[in-house]
């Protein structure tokens, strides 16, 4: 039989080391796994997705106007999310894509109204993302928080810094 003895000084490295791996953040953080209807607030009337086939999808004045958004949610500000959407490429470093909006359906801010900036993302990204083109759909990891944002195409709610950026597996 082999006696063990836990020493003072045993101890206090086991102690030390546990310490030093908190502080150096190795300890896994919570993704949360976000769904669009998540970022609209209580009661808002905002369409989903799914009713977005059944809204004008011309060019008239009327159909390019952005819905009024009622506000944003900051419930995950500074938290790691994922979420799956579609890319409008906004920013390029050599092919791959930089900066992006995730848009929660394919035609959205381009041949519809875009939506509401509650249901705009603005994605950062500092490893540049292979991007197969337009509306590819990705589901996208990282810093989480609310942005009040302008682009050329629509005003946007949210900001996402990647930490990850793969291709959507449905």
């Amino acid at each position: 039989m082999v006696k063990f003895e836990l020493t003072r000084r045993d101890c206090c490295i086991g102690l030390a080391g546990l310490a030093s791996l908190t502080a150096t953040g190795l300890r896994a953080e919570e993704i949360i796994d976000l769904e669009w209807s998540d970022l609209v607030p209580e009661g808002n009337m905002t369409p989903m997705p799914e009713l977005q086939a059944i809204l004008p999808h011309d060019e008239t004045a009327m159909a390019s106007t952005q819905p009024k958004s009622s506000g944003v949610r900051s419930d995950w500000n500074g938290r790691t999310v994922r979420l799956s959407g579609f890319i409008i490429p906004l920013d390029y470093v050599g092919t791959g894509v930089s900066a992006f909006m995730l848009v929660p359906y394919v035609g959205a801010c381009i041949h519809v109204p875009p939506p509401p900036a509650n249901q705009l993302i603005l994605v950062t990204t500092e490893q540049p993302y292979d991007s197969k083109g337009l509306f590819e759909p990705v589901t996208v990891t990282g810093m989480f928080g609310t942005a009040s944002t302008e682009t050329q195409l629509a005003e946007v709610g949210y900001a996402l810094s990647a930490d990850r950026i793969v291709r959507f597996r449905g």
